[in-house]
Protein backbone atom coordinates (compact mmCIF):
# COMPACT_ATOMS: atom_id res chain seq x y z
CA UNK A 1 0.00 0.00 0.00
CA UNK A 2 1.43 3.84 -1.22
CA UNK A 3 2.37 5.78 1.93
CA UNK A 4 -0.09 8.56 2.59
CA UNK A 5 1.26 12.11 1.64
CA UNK A 6 2.12 14.44 4.24
CA UNK A 7 -1.17 16.05 5.06
CA UNK A 8 0.81 19.32 6.22
CA UNK A 9 1.90 19.26 2.19
CA UNK A 10 -1.65 19.20 1.38
CA UNK A 11 -3.42 22.43 0.35
CA UNK A 12 -7.14 23.61 2.13
CA UNK A 13 -8.65 23.21 -1.34
CA UNK A 14 -6.99 19.72 -1.78
CA UNK A 15 -8.54 17.83 1.45
CA UNK A 16 -11.67 16.22 0.07
CA UNK A 17 -9.44 14.25 -2.04
CA UNK A 18 -6.79 13.48 0.33
CA UNK A 19 -9.65 12.17 2.31
CA UNK A 20 -10.95 9.88 -0.64
CA UNK A 21 -7.65 8.92 -2.03
CA UNK A 22 -5.88 8.08 1.65
CA UNK A 23 -8.17 8.14 4.50
CA UNK A 24 -11.31 6.50 3.53
CA UNK A 25 -10.79 2.68 3.77
CA UNK A 26 -12.19 -0.24 0.91
CA UNK A 27 -15.07 -1.99 1.50
CA UNK A 28 -12.97 -5.12 0.69
CA UNK A 29 -10.41 -4.14 3.31
CA UNK A 30 -13.07 -3.33 6.39
CA UNK A 31 -14.50 -6.95 5.13
CA UNK A 32 -11.09 -8.75 5.43
CA UNK A 33 -10.69 -7.59 8.82
CA UNK A 34 -14.01 -8.02 10.47
CA UNK A 35 -13.98 -11.65 8.68
CA UNK A 36 -11.48 -12.47 11.63
CA UNK A 37 -12.75 -10.32 14.18
CA UNK A 38 -15.95 -12.35 13.77
CA UNK A 39 -14.33 -15.85 14.71
CA UNK A 40 -13.84 -14.57 17.61
CA UNK A 41 -16.99 -12.94 18.43
CA UNK A 42 -18.74 -16.18 17.57
CA UNK A 43 -16.13 -17.76 20.36
CA UNK A 44 -17.27 -15.42 23.04
CA UNK A 45 -20.85 -15.72 21.98
CA UNK A 46 -20.70 -19.53 22.40
CA UNK A 47 -18.37 -20.02 25.48
CA UNK A 48 -18.72 -21.13 28.81
CA UNK A 49 -15.89 -19.39 31.24
CA UNK A 50 -16.12 -22.00 34.20
CA UNK A 51 -16.03 -19.53 37.42
CA UNK A 52 -12.82 -19.60 40.05
CA UNK A 53 -11.27 -17.15 42.23
CA UNK A 54 -14.56 -16.09 44.03
CA UNK A 55 -16.29 -16.30 41.04
CA UNK A 56 -18.43 -18.96 41.90
CA UNK A 57 -20.91 -19.19 38.65
CA UNK A 58 -19.96 -20.13 35.31
CA UNK A 59 -20.22 -17.04 33.18
CA UNK A 60 -21.56 -16.32 29.78
CA UNK A 61 -21.09 -13.88 27.16
CA UNK A 62 -24.77 -12.01 26.66
CA UNK A 63 -24.06 -9.93 23.81
CA UNK A 64 -20.97 -8.83 21.85
CA UNK A 65 -20.25 -5.24 20.55
CA UNK A 66 -17.66 -3.37 18.28
CA UNK A 67 -16.65 -0.18 19.35
CA UNK A 68 -13.82 2.42 18.50
CA UNK A 69 -13.70 3.25 15.23
CA UNK A 70 -14.96 0.13 13.52
CA UNK A 71 -18.08 0.31 15.64
CA UNK A 72 -18.67 3.59 14.78
CA UNK A 73 -17.55 3.80 10.98
CA UNK A 74 -15.10 6.59 11.45
CA UNK A 75 -12.04 4.43 10.57
CA UNK A 76 -8.70 5.16 9.26
CA UNK A 77 -7.45 2.67 6.01
CA UNK A 78 -4.88 0.33 7.50
CA UNK A 79 -5.62 1.09 10.91
CA UNK A 80 -6.43 -2.48 11.84
CA UNK A 81 -7.33 -2.38 15.71
CA UNK A 82 -10.68 -3.51 16.88
CA UNK A 83 -12.20 -2.70 19.82
CA UNK A 84 -15.05 -5.53 21.63
CA UNK A 85 -16.95 -4.76 24.43
CA UNK A 86 -18.48 -8.38 26.13
CA UNK A 87 -21.13 -8.07 28.57
CA UNK A 88 -21.25 -10.83 31.09
CA UNK A 89 -23.73 -12.97 32.50
CA UNK A 90 -22.10 -12.97 36.01
CA UNK A 91 -22.51 -8.93 36.77
CA UNK A 92 -25.57 -7.86 38.15
CA UNK A 93 -24.57 -4.60 39.08
CA UNK A 94 -21.78 -1.54 38.86
CA UNK A 95 -20.57 -2.53 42.12
CA UNK A 96 -20.34 -6.19 41.12
CA UNK A 97 -18.29 -5.27 37.84
CA UNK A 98 -15.93 -3.34 39.65
CA UNK A 99 -15.29 -6.93 41.97
CA UNK A 100 -14.93 -9.34 39.48
CA UNK A 101 -13.61 -7.29 36.66
CA UNK A 102 -9.74 -8.53 36.78
CA UNK A 103 -11.24 -12.28 37.33
CA UNK A 104 -13.47 -12.03 33.97
CA UNK A 105 -10.69 -10.39 32.15
CA UNK A 106 -8.49 -14.06 33.52
CA UNK A 107 -10.91 -16.24 32.29
CA UNK A 108 -11.44 -14.92 29.07
CA UNK A 109 -7.72 -14.81 28.69
CA UNK A 110 -7.23 -18.23 29.70
CA UNK A 111 -10.09 -19.85 27.83
CA UNK A 112 -8.66 -17.79 24.44
CA UNK A 113 -5.15 -19.23 25.07
CA UNK A 114 -6.56 -23.04 25.44
CA UNK A 115 -9.21 -22.67 22.51
CA UNK A 116 -6.38 -21.54 20.17
CA UNK A 117 -6.51 -24.22 17.79
CA UNK A 118 -10.70 -24.34 17.67
CA UNK A 119 -10.11 -20.69 17.01
CA UNK A 120 -7.92 -21.46 13.57
CA UNK A 121 -6.41 -17.92 13.26
CA UNK A 122 -2.61 -16.99 14.37
CA UNK A 123 -3.34 -15.80 17.61
CA UNK A 124 -0.75 -14.16 20.17
CA UNK A 125 -2.25 -13.28 23.56
CA UNK A 126 -0.40 -10.07 24.70
CA UNK A 127 -2.15 -9.99 28.01
CA UNK A 128 -3.70 -7.82 30.55
CA UNK A 129 -3.87 -4.21 30.15
CA UNK A 130 -3.95 -1.41 32.42
CA UNK A 131 -6.76 1.72 31.38
CA UNK A 132 -9.73 2.70 32.11
CA UNK A 133 -10.86 0.44 32.78
CA UNK A 134 -8.57 -2.32 32.08
CA UNK A 135 -8.58 -4.80 29.08
CA UNK A 136 -7.28 -8.04 27.60
CA UNK A 137 -5.12 -7.02 24.47
CA UNK A 138 -3.92 -9.96 21.90
CA UNK A 139 -3.19 -9.95 18.24
CA UNK A 140 -4.71 -11.97 15.30
CA UNK A 141 -3.17 -12.44 11.70
CA UNK A 142 -4.42 -14.51 8.96
CA UNK A 143 -3.78 -15.04 5.69
CA UNK A 144 -6.06 -12.71 4.08
CA UNK A 145 -4.94 -9.39 6.13
CA UNK A 146 -1.25 -8.02 5.39
CA UNK A 147 -1.18 -6.58 8.65
CA UNK A 148 -1.48 -8.16 12.23
CA UNK A 149 -5.07 -7.19 14.22
CA UNK A 150 -4.99 -5.83 17.66
CA UNK A 151 -8.06 -6.67 19.32
CA UNK A 152 -8.94 -5.17 22.80
CA UNK A 153 -11.66 -6.85 24.94
CA UNK A 154 -13.29 -5.33 27.84
CA UNK A 155 -15.93 -7.14 29.91
CA UNK A 156 -19.03 -4.97 31.31
CA UNK A 157 -22.11 -4.74 33.29
CA UNK A 158 -25.07 -4.85 31.06
CA UNK A 159 -27.01 -1.53 32.60
CA UNK A 160 -29.06 -1.25 29.86
CA UNK A 161 -30.31 -4.14 29.47
CA UNK A 162 -32.42 -4.43 26.19
CA UNK A 163 -32.99 -1.19 25.95
CA UNK A 164 -33.67 0.14 22.43
CA UNK A 165 -30.50 2.38 21.95
CA UNK A 166 -32.18 5.12 19.76
CA UNK A 167 -34.16 5.41 22.97
CA UNK A 168 -32.88 7.52 26.19
CA UNK A 169 -32.17 5.31 29.42
CA UNK A 170 -34.20 5.76 32.21
CA UNK A 171 -32.85 8.24 34.95
CA UNK A 172 -32.20 5.82 37.20
CA UNK A 173 -29.62 3.59 35.28
CA UNK A 174 -27.55 7.16 35.69
CA UNK A 175 -28.37 7.71 39.65
CA UNK A 176 -27.15 3.78 39.73
CA UNK A 177 -23.47 4.89 38.07
CA UNK A 178 -23.33 7.93 40.14
CA UNK A 179 -24.01 5.59 43.66
CA UNK A 180 -21.59 2.84 42.40
CA UNK A 181 -18.64 5.70 42.76
CA UNK A 182 -16.41 4.07 40.63
CA UNK A 183 -13.43 5.73 39.01
CA UNK A 184 -14.05 8.24 36.18
CA UNK A 185 -14.59 6.26 33.03
CA UNK A 186 -14.18 2.56 34.35
CA UNK A 187 -18.12 2.18 34.03
CA UNK A 188 -17.91 3.75 30.58
CA UNK A 189 -18.10 0.02 28.53
CA UNK A 190 -22.04 -0.09 30.13
CA UNK A 191 -22.72 2.66 27.62
CA UNK A 192 -20.40 1.79 24.87
CA UNK A 193 -23.99 0.92 22.20
CA UNK A 194 -25.14 4.53 22.99
CA UNK A 195 -21.28 6.01 22.43
CA UNK A 196 -21.18 3.78 19.24
CA UNK A 197 -24.13 5.54 17.95
CA UNK A 198 -23.78 8.74 19.20
CA UNK A 199 -20.90 8.93 16.17
CA UNK A 200 -22.23 5.91 13.92
CA UNK A 201 -24.75 8.00 12.45
CA UNK A 202 -23.26 10.95 11.53
CA UNK A 203 -23.42 12.46 8.12
CA UNK A 204 -20.79 10.66 5.56
CA UNK A 205 -19.56 14.67 5.67
CA UNK A 206 -18.74 14.63 9.24
CA UNK A 207 -17.34 11.37 9.28
CA UNK A 208 -15.05 12.76 6.60
CA UNK A 209 -13.89 15.43 8.97
CA UNK A 210 -13.31 13.09 11.84
CA UNK A 211 -11.07 10.92 9.60
CA UNK A 212 -9.18 14.12 8.90
CA UNK A 213 -8.63 15.07 12.42
CA UNK A 214 -7.64 11.52 13.54
CA UNK A 215 -4.91 10.85 11.46
CA UNK A 216 -3.53 14.56 11.99
CA UNK A 217 -3.89 13.86 15.82
CA UNK A 218 -2.04 10.26 15.23
CA UNK A 219 0.70 11.56 12.36
CA UNK A 220 1.69 15.18 14.50
CA UNK A 221 0.61 14.29 17.83
CA UNK A 222 0.76 10.73 18.98
CA UNK A 223 3.71 9.48 16.59
CA UNK A 224 5.85 12.46 18.09
CA UNK A 225 4.92 12.33 21.68
CA UNK A 226 5.05 8.06 22.32
CA UNK A 227 5.42 8.82 25.87
CA UNK A 228 3.23 11.62 26.91
CA UNK A 229 -0.28 10.69 28.70
CA UNK A 230 -2.43 11.58 25.61
CA UNK A 231 -6.26 11.96 25.15
CA UNK A 232 -7.84 8.84 23.67
CA UNK A 233 -8.75 9.29 19.86
CA UNK A 234 -12.72 9.35 21.32
CA UNK A 235 -12.20 12.64 23.25
CA UNK A 236 -11.06 14.58 19.77
CA UNK A 237 -14.44 12.52 18.24
CA UNK A 238 -16.50 14.34 20.75
CA UNK A 239 -14.81 17.88 19.84
CA UNK A 240 -14.58 17.37 16.38
CA UNK A 241 -18.72 16.85 16.67
CA UNK A 242 -19.13 19.91 19.25
CA UNK A 243 -17.66 22.10 16.43
CA UNK A 244 -19.43 20.53 13.59
CA UNK A 245 -22.96 21.04 15.42
CA UNK A 246 -22.40 24.62 16.96
CA UNK A 247 -20.07 26.01 13.90
CA UNK A 248 -22.77 24.46 10.94
CA UNK A 249 -26.22 24.25 13.06
CA UNK A 250 -25.67 20.36 11.68
CA UNK A 251 -25.03 21.62 8.49
CA UNK A 252 -24.19 18.29 5.95
CA UNK A 253 -22.84 20.76 3.41
CA UNK A 254 -19.39 22.42 5.11
CA UNK A 255 -15.50 22.68 3.73
CA UNK A 256 -13.31 20.58 5.16
CA UNK A 257 -10.53 22.99 5.58
CA UNK A 258 -12.87 24.91 7.53
CA UNK A 259 -13.79 22.05 9.93
CA UNK A 260 -10.02 21.51 10.46
CA UNK A 261 -9.15 25.12 11.20
CA UNK A 262 -12.11 25.37 13.77
CA UNK A 263 -11.06 21.78 15.64
CA UNK A 264 -7.33 23.39 16.24
CA UNK A 265 -8.57 26.74 17.21
CA UNK A 266 -10.35 24.97 20.18
CA UNK A 267 -7.60 22.56 20.82
CA UNK A 268 -5.26 25.93 21.39
CA UNK A 269 -7.79 27.16 24.11
CA UNK A 270 -8.25 24.20 25.65
CA UNK A 271 -7.91 25.10 29.07
CA UNK A 272 -11.74 26.95 28.37
CA UNK A 273 -13.50 24.00 27.14
CA UNK A 274 -16.41 22.48 28.74
CA UNK A 275 -18.94 20.86 26.34
CA UNK A 276 -21.71 18.23 26.93
CA UNK A 277 -24.96 16.99 25.62
CA UNK A 278 -28.11 16.42 26.98
CA UNK A 279 -28.94 13.52 24.32
CA UNK A 280 -28.75 10.62 26.82
CA UNK A 281 -29.37 11.93 30.09
CA UNK A 282 -31.06 15.59 30.87
CA UNK A 283 -30.47 17.46 34.07
CA UNK A 284 -34.28 17.82 35.17
CA UNK A 285 -33.25 14.72 37.37
CA UNK A 286 -31.95 16.52 40.67
CA UNK A 287 -28.88 14.02 40.97
CA UNK A 288 -27.83 14.18 37.96
CA UNK A 289 -28.05 17.71 37.89
CA UNK A 290 -26.17 18.36 41.06
CA UNK A 291 -23.57 15.93 40.20
CA UNK A 292 -22.44 17.24 36.97
CA UNK A 293 -23.05 20.94 38.53
CA UNK A 294 -20.08 20.36 40.66
CA UNK A 295 -18.22 18.51 38.02
CA UNK A 296 -17.91 21.59 35.91
CA UNK A 297 -16.26 23.62 38.97
CA UNK A 298 -13.25 21.32 38.50
CA UNK A 299 -10.49 22.48 35.76
CA UNK A 300 -11.03 22.49 32.29
CA UNK A 301 -11.20 21.01 30.10
CA UNK A 302 -14.14 19.31 30.24
CA UNK A 303 -15.67 17.30 27.68
CA UNK A 304 -18.01 14.95 28.99
CA UNK A 305 -19.19 11.55 27.78
CA UNK A 306 -22.58 11.99 26.01
CA UNK A 307 -23.71 8.78 27.27
CA UNK A 308 -22.00 8.69 30.71
CA UNK A 309 -22.05 12.27 32.76
CA UNK A 310 -19.66 10.94 35.17
CA UNK A 311 -16.86 10.77 33.13
CA UNK A 312 -14.99 13.66 31.92
CA UNK A 313 -12.80 12.32 29.04
CA UNK A 314 -10.34 14.87 28.79
CA UNK A 315 -9.12 15.34 32.34
CA UNK A 316 -5.65 14.25 33.07
CA UNK A 317 -3.66 14.27 29.64
CA UNK A 318 -1.25 16.27 28.47
CA UNK A 319 -3.46 18.94 26.28
CA UNK A 320 -0.27 21.49 26.63
CA UNK A 321 1.38 19.06 23.50
CA UNK A 322 -1.64 18.60 21.62
CA UNK A 323 -2.18 22.70 22.09
CA UNK A 324 1.32 23.07 20.67
CA UNK A 325 0.44 20.59 18.06
CA UNK A 326 -2.83 22.42 16.88
CA UNK A 327 -1.07 25.73 16.67
CA UNK A 328 1.71 24.15 13.80
CA UNK A 329 -1.76 22.93 12.06
CA UNK A 330 -2.40 26.47 11.39
CA UNK A 331 0.65 27.24 9.69
CA UNK A 332 0.49 24.66 7.16
CA UNK A 333 -0.76 24.34 3.67
CA UNK A 334 -3.88 22.66 5.05
CA UNK A 335 -4.97 25.10 6.78
CA UNK A 336 -4.33 27.97 3.91
CA UNK A 337 -6.20 28.82 0.87
CA UNK A 338 -3.64 30.00 -1.40
CA UNK A 339 -2.12 33.09 0.75
CA UNK A 340 -4.81 33.18 3.26
CA UNK A 341 -5.40 31.48 6.41
CA UNK A 342 -9.21 29.38 6.09
CA UNK A 343 -11.76 31.33 8.56
CA UNK A 344 -12.71 28.61 11.13
CA UNK A 345 -16.19 28.56 12.16
CA UNK A 346 -17.44 30.87 15.14
CA UNK A 347 -17.73 28.41 17.46
CA UNK A 348 -17.44 29.21 21.55
CA UNK A 349 -15.61 27.00 24.48
CA UNK A 350 -18.91 26.74 25.85
CA UNK A 351 -23.01 26.74 25.06
CA UNK A 352 -24.86 29.50 25.87
CA UNK A 353 -27.37 28.78 28.70
CA UNK A 354 -30.49 30.51 29.72
CA UNK A 355 -30.45 32.75 32.71
CA UNK A 356 -33.21 33.48 34.87
CA UNK A 357 -33.31 36.77 36.73
CA UNK A 358 -35.59 36.61 39.99
CA UNK A 359 -36.54 40.05 41.39
CA UNK A 360 -39.01 40.10 44.49
CA UNK A 361 -41.67 42.13 43.16
CA UNK A 362 -41.59 41.38 39.41
CA UNK A 363 -41.46 38.56 36.64
CA UNK A 364 -38.73 36.58 35.88
CA UNK A 365 -36.49 37.72 33.48
CA UNK A 366 -34.82 34.87 31.10
CA UNK A 367 -31.65 35.74 29.03
CA UNK A 368 -29.24 34.22 27.01
CA UNK A 369 -25.48 34.44 28.56
CA UNK A 370 -22.50 32.44 27.17
CA UNK A 371 -20.48 31.44 30.60
CA UNK A 372 -17.28 33.40 29.48
CA UNK A 373 -19.40 36.37 29.52
CA UNK A 374 -18.59 38.93 31.36
CA UNK A 375 -21.02 39.45 34.56
CA UNK A 376 -20.76 43.27 33.79
CA UNK A 377 -22.48 42.24 30.26
CA UNK A 378 -25.38 40.18 32.17
CA UNK A 379 -26.35 43.51 34.08
CA UNK A 380 -26.75 45.83 31.15
CA UNK A 381 -28.89 43.78 29.41
CA UNK A 382 -30.71 43.64 32.75
CA UNK A 383 -30.87 47.13 32.82
CA UNK A 384 -32.00 47.60 29.11
CA UNK A 385 -34.62 45.16 29.45
CA UNK A 386 -35.64 46.54 33.27
CA UNK A 387 -34.71 49.85 33.20
CA UNK A 388 -32.90 49.96 36.44
CA UNK A 389 -31.27 53.10 38.37
CA UNK A 390 -30.39 51.26 41.68
CA UNK A 391 -26.92 49.23 42.22
CA UNK A 392 -27.44 45.77 41.01
CA UNK A 393 -26.30 42.90 43.23
CA UNK A 394 -26.70 39.37 41.77
CA UNK A 395 -26.30 36.36 43.26
CA UNK A 396 -26.78 32.60 43.01
CA UNK A 397 -27.23 29.34 45.26
CA UNK A 398 -26.31 26.37 44.61
CA UNK A 399 -27.58 23.01 46.29
CA UNK A 400 -25.49 22.41 49.26
CA UNK A 401 -23.63 25.40 48.94
CA UNK A 402 -23.16 29.20 50.34
CA UNK A 403 -24.70 31.80 48.31
CA UNK A 404 -22.15 34.12 46.67
CA UNK A 405 -22.09 37.23 45.31
CA UNK A 406 -21.49 37.58 41.14
CA UNK A 407 -18.60 40.36 41.19
CA UNK A 408 -19.08 42.77 37.52
CA UNK A 409 -15.41 41.43 36.88
CA UNK A 410 -16.07 37.86 36.56
CA UNK A 411 -17.90 35.21 34.29
CA UNK A 412 -20.44 32.32 34.93
CA UNK A 413 -17.68 30.34 34.35
CA UNK A 414 -15.82 31.15 37.20
CA UNK A 415 -17.65 29.66 39.54
CA UNK A 416 -18.57 26.47 37.22
CA UNK A 417 -21.94 27.64 35.79
CA UNK A 418 -22.47 26.04 32.43
CA UNK A 419 -25.82 24.81 32.89
CA UNK A 420 -29.40 26.88 33.01
CA UNK A 421 -29.02 28.77 36.21
CA UNK A 422 -31.32 30.85 38.40
CA UNK A 423 -29.48 34.32 39.78
CA UNK A 424 -31.05 36.59 42.23
CA UNK A 425 -31.21 40.46 41.98
CA UNK A 426 -31.38 43.14 44.39
CA UNK A 427 -30.75 46.99 43.72
CA UNK A 428 -29.18 48.70 46.36
CA UNK A 429 -29.17 52.66 46.94
CA UNK A 430 -26.39 54.40 49.16
CA UNK A 431 -25.90 53.80 51.94
CA UNK A 432 -27.66 50.09 51.82
CA UNK A 433 -25.80 47.02 51.53
CA UNK A 434 -26.12 43.19 50.35
CA UNK A 435 -27.27 40.42 53.18
CA UNK A 436 -27.95 37.13 52.53
CA UNK A 437 -30.71 35.47 54.76
CA UNK A 438 -30.02 31.56 55.15
CA UNK A 439 -32.96 29.51 55.30
CA UNK A 440 -33.61 26.56 57.48
CA UNK A 441 -34.28 24.04 54.48
CA UNK A 442 -30.82 25.14 53.46
CA UNK A 443 -31.78 27.56 50.79
CA UNK A 444 -31.32 31.33 51.36
CA UNK A 445 -32.39 34.80 50.06
CA UNK A 446 -30.57 38.36 49.27
CA UNK A 447 -31.97 41.47 51.30
CA UNK A 448 -31.32 45.32 50.93
CA UNK A 449 -30.64 47.27 54.03
CA UNK A 450 -29.55 50.27 56.09
CA UNK A 451 -26.36 49.47 58.09
CA UNK A 452 -27.82 51.76 60.28
CA UNK A 453 -31.50 50.52 60.48
CA UNK A 454 -32.50 48.04 63.48
CA UNK A 455 -32.38 43.94 62.51
CA UNK A 456 -36.44 44.25 63.56
CA UNK A 457 -36.49 45.94 60.11
CA UNK A 458 -35.06 43.33 58.32
CA UNK A 459 -37.43 40.91 59.72
CA UNK A 460 -39.93 42.43 58.49
CA UNK A 461 -38.44 41.80 54.98
CA UNK A 462 -38.02 38.66 55.41
CA UNK A 463 -41.75 38.18 56.98
CA UNK A 464 -43.55 40.29 53.81
CA UNK A 465 -40.94 37.97 51.49
CA UNK A 466 -41.02 34.42 53.39
CA UNK A 467 -44.03 34.74 55.41
CA UNK A 468 -42.65 33.79 58.70
CA UNK A 469 -43.81 36.38 61.20
CA UNK A 470 -41.10 38.60 63.06
CA UNK A 471 -41.89 36.99 66.56
CA UNK A 472 -40.88 33.20 65.64
CA UNK A 473 -37.84 34.28 63.37
CA UNK A 474 -34.07 34.24 65.23
CA UNK A 475 -31.49 35.80 63.48
CA UNK A 476 -27.66 34.67 64.04
CA UNK A 477 -24.61 36.61 62.97
CA UNK A 478 -21.04 34.34 63.76
CA UNK A 479 -23.07 32.29 66.68
CA UNK A 480 -24.55 35.57 68.07
CA UNK A 481 -27.96 36.09 68.16
CA UNK A 482 -29.24 39.37 66.91
CA UNK A 483 -31.23 41.81 69.39
CA UNK A 484 -34.39 43.53 67.27
CA UNK A 485 -33.96 46.90 68.75
CA UNK A 486 -29.79 46.87 67.42
CA UNK A 487 -27.96 48.36 64.33
CA UNK A 488 -26.65 45.99 62.07
CA UNK A 489 -23.51 47.53 62.54
CA UNK A 490 -23.64 47.19 66.16
CA UNK A 491 -22.29 43.54 65.29
CA UNK A 492 -19.93 44.60 62.23
CA UNK A 493 -22.51 43.18 59.70
CA UNK A 494 -20.85 44.25 56.25
CA UNK A 495 -21.81 44.25 52.46
CA UNK A 496 -22.40 40.28 51.38
CA UNK A 497 -22.26 38.80 54.70
CA UNK A 498 -24.46 35.68 55.55
CA UNK A 499 -26.59 35.63 58.52
CA UNK A 500 -28.74 32.06 59.81
CA UNK A 501 -32.08 32.56 60.21
CA UNK A 502 -33.68 29.69 62.45
CA UNK A 503 -37.83 29.56 63.98
CA UNK A 504 -37.92 29.91 67.66
CA UNK A 505 -39.71 26.78 69.22
CA UNK A 506 -43.44 27.73 70.84
CA UNK A 507 -41.87 27.94 74.39
CA UNK A 508 -39.42 30.12 73.03
CA UNK A 509 -41.44 32.63 71.67
CA UNK A 510 -42.43 35.78 73.88
CA UNK A 511 -46.10 36.40 74.67
CA UNK A 512 -46.80 39.17 74.18
CA UNK A 513 -45.06 40.58 71.16
CA UNK A 514 -43.25 44.10 71.97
Amino acid sequence: MALTPDLYGTSASRLNSFVAQYLQPSREWKEEVLEAVRTVEQFLREETFQGEHGLNQDVRVLKVVKVGSFGNGTVIRSNTEVELVVFLSCFHSFQEEAKHHQTALRLIRKRLWLCQDLLALGLEVLGLVQGIPDALVFTIHTKDTAEPITVTIVPAYRALGSLVTSSQPHPEVYENLIEACGYPGNFSPSFCELQRNFVKHRPTKLKSLLRLVKHWYQQYVKAKCRKAMLPPLYTLELLTIYAWEMGTHGDENFNLDEGLTTVMELLKEYEFLCIYWTKNYTFQNPIIENFVRKEFKRQRPIILDPADPTHNVAEGYRWDIVAQRASQCLKQDCCYDQENPVPSWNVKSARDIWVTVEQWGYPSLILVVNPYEPIRKVKEKIRLSRGSLGLQRLSFQTPGSERQLLSSHNCLADFGIFLDTPICLLETVFPEIQVFVKNPDGGSHAYAIDPNSFIVALKQQIEDKQGLLIKQQQLEFQGQQLQDWLAFTSYGIEDSDTLILSEKKAREVPFPYS
